[in-house]
């Protein structure tokens, strides 16, 4: 019987250690994302927000093709630096304030002086990183809904290590797995006019939160 019992143990680390099996094991699924990945998953394309298109119609050469189409920056301990330095003082710098009371009109997208909204504080944190020579098309502008299921946008920076998230709600920078958010749809990493799907039924997402 001991030997019996030997053989079913190894041959169940077997079957656990194979790469298809283990990946299945620990794959957490939620909303069409894998939170055992670094990268968050893309659904195909996507309508961008009705503010984006207006900022790059004001803001054409913010929106023009990039220049060079990086794969994924490597991330070491001086861009890291950059990343949570430029989160906490942009956070600490702007006042948040809605598009209605500040602009007059539910959604403008704009870069702050002192104060705005969501939008803006992410418009500044990529324009500052690209300053920095962080490749554009790693910056990528992020919507999702939040704890309570209100939109919100958010800066993924992409690295060959992962997807981490800058946003004016904490001035840690986080793994993009690491918060309660529902993911909607992103800018494109290959040109910054075009957005990409986050969720499998993307309009149905927007539709059933825009009721509450």
């Amino acid at each position: 019987m001991y030997r019996v019992l030997n053989s079913i143990a190894f041959l169940f680390v077997l079957i656990l250690s194979h790469p298809t099996v283990a990946a299945a094991e620990f794959s957490v699924w939620v909303d069409g994302q894998n939170l055992a990945s670094p990268h968050m998953r893309v659904y195909g394309s996507s309508k961008p927000p009705i503010g984006h298109v207006r900022f790059c119609q004001r803001y054409p050469r913010d929106c023009e093709q990039y220049r060079h189409i990086n794969s994924g920056i490597k991330l070491d301990k001086k861009r890291w630096r950059q990343l949570v330095t430029i989160n906490r003082a942009v956070n600490r710098a702007i006042k948040p304030i809605t598009d209605q009371d500040h602009h007059g009109v539910i959604e403008y997208w704009d870069y702050p002086s002192k104060s705005g909204d969501c939008e803006d504080y992410v418009l500044l944190k990529r324009r500052l990183l690209a300053e920095n020579g962080w490749p554009e098309n790693s910056l990528l502008i992020t919507v999702v809904r939040d704890e309570e299921g209100a939109g919100h946008a958010i800066l993924t920076v992409r690295t060959k290590q992962g997807d981490f998230l800058l946003d004016n709600k904490r001035d840690e920078v986080t793994s993009w797995n690491k918060v309660p958010y529902r993911f909607v749809k992103r800018q494109s990493d290959r040109h910054p006019k075009n957005w990409v799907s986050l969720y499998p039924r993307e309009n149905e997402t927007i539709r059933s939160s825009s009721q509450r």
